[in-house]
């Protein structure tokens, strides 16, 4: 049987560990693919995190200023295929 890969497109997760620098979304918010969502700064690099898919913001589990783990779900978004 093929394994078929769960979509994590309405999650963005931090790529690295880091600190928040910003987080540019609040809960309810509607968000375009590619628009960007976070900023996480990571060795004085700062990376910013862009929305894998459009939608509406389900979750922000982050804050300006906190610390995040590689692969820590950051903003969660719920797809409206029909839009």
């Amino acid at each position: 049987p093929e394994i078929k890969e769960e979509d994590m497109s309405p999650f963005l997760k931090s790529p690295m560990p880091g600190t928040v620098v910003s987080v540019a979304v609040s809960v309810g918010d509607e968000v375009h693919e590619g628009q960007e969502l976070a900023v996480v700064e990571a060795m004085k690099m700062q990376n910013s995190l862009h929305a894998g898919l459009s939608g509406t913001v389900k979750a922000v589990n982050f804050a300006a200023g906190d610390k995040v783990g590689e692969g820590d779900i950051m903003v969660e978004i719920e797809h409206h295929p029909d839009h």
